[in-house]
């Protein structure tokens, strides 16, 4: 039979209150009354109760993982590195996926309110300010993964977008890209506004530029295929897209097939996150790859280390992104 919290209180000579106080490191025990009460509970093996010590010091454990889309890959693997660390450091997550939306976000963040939830990990574009403010009245910790740094009111974890689409352009220039068209994600979307700043920023001065070489594709890949079938109408003579999410860079490619263009010959392609379906694709897709995984693992951690107390300072984190060139950039001689 498991032992209980009265079996440790009778083997150290204490009370019941003060082994509850000890489980839920309430400093007003002494060091030595405490000692005491954690060598009772090794010797029984005691296990706490997480729901009853949760309700007693309003800490369970339990971290929150909210997502725009866990259909895009890009966020399977966040998911995967959250969780990784949230279970080598004891907690729970619990994930939500907002579709975008922000009375969706909201209704997710009052339910993890009244849940005594220990901190939450943003993948949004939706979150407000005022979230944010009442998240820190109701002690809840929490951490940003791509959002503004205007924002400095709590921490973020982002990928160097600007520089990744400088990166992109760049490359397209390098392998002989006369006019380059960009396909861009959601207006309001932090970081599909930094990656087309980093196009605009490498091709405004060329006498080919026109603000009609911006299209949005949502950053899904019918987003890409719609707005690639629109771009080639209005500007055939384009030889070099930069998609801002592998996602669209997907729609870009099926579009140029079914209009019997040749990859890269007629026309070359770069995608940017560095998702697995970037390997599968005829051809294989150039892009700019995040270190997704590091993203989220980073993100988890410094989450975990704000509600363990280790950490106060806020601070914006950016990661370096890499170019990995393949068959949608690279002519075959």
């Amino acid at each position: 039979m498991a032992a209980t919290i009265r079996d440790v209180a009778k083997l150290s000579d204490v009370s019941v209150a003060t082994v509850s106080r000890v489980i839920n490191q309430i400093s007003t025990v002494n060091p030595e009354t405490q000692k005491r009460v954690k060598k009772a509970m090794e010797q029984l093996k005691y296990e706490p109760n997480l729901v009853a010590q949760g309700l007693a010091s309003k800490k369970t454990q339990t971290i929150a993982l909210i997502l725009p889309n866990i259909s895009n890959p890009f966020f399977s693997d966040i998911v995967r590195a959250v969780e990784d660390v949230a279970q080598s450091n004891g907690f729970t997550v619990i994930l939500c996926n907002s579709d975008g939306l922000v009375s969706k976000e909201q209704s997710y963040i009052e339910v993890l309110r009244k849940k005594y939830i220990d901190g939450i990990v943003f993948a949004s574009n939706t979150l407000r300010i005022e979230d944010i403010e009442q998240l820190k009245k109701d002690n809840i910790s929490l951490v940003v993964l791509d959002y503004s740094s205007t924002m400095e009111s709590c921490s973020i974890i982002r990928a160097k977008n600007r520089e990744g689409a400088r990166m992109a352009v760049s490359h397209l220039l390098e392998i002989g890209c006369k006019k380059i068209a960009h396909i861009y994600g959601p207006i309001g979307d932090q970081t599909a506004k930094n990656r087309l700043e980093g196009y605009e920023e490498m091709v405004h001065s060329f006498s080919w530029y026109s603000p009609t070489l911006l299209v949005p594709g949502h950053f899904t890949i019918n987003g890409g295929f719609e707005a690639t079938k629109m771009l080639l109408e209005k500007h055939p003579d384009v030889d070099g897209i930069f998609a801002g999410n592998d996602l669209m860079a997907v729609g870009v490619l099926k579009a140029l097939h079914q209009m019997g263009k040749k990859i890269p010959e007629d026309l070359a392609v770069c995608g940017f996150d560095g998702i697995y379906l970037t390997e599968i694709t005829q051809p294989e897709l150039t892009t700019i790859a995040q270190p997704i995984y590091e993203l989220g693992e980073k993100a988890a951690k410094i989450l975990i280390n704000k509600i363990n107390g280790l950490l106060e300072e806020d601070n914006v984190y950016e990661l370096d992104v890499t170019l990995i060139k393949r068959d949608s950039t690279i002519k075959a001689h």
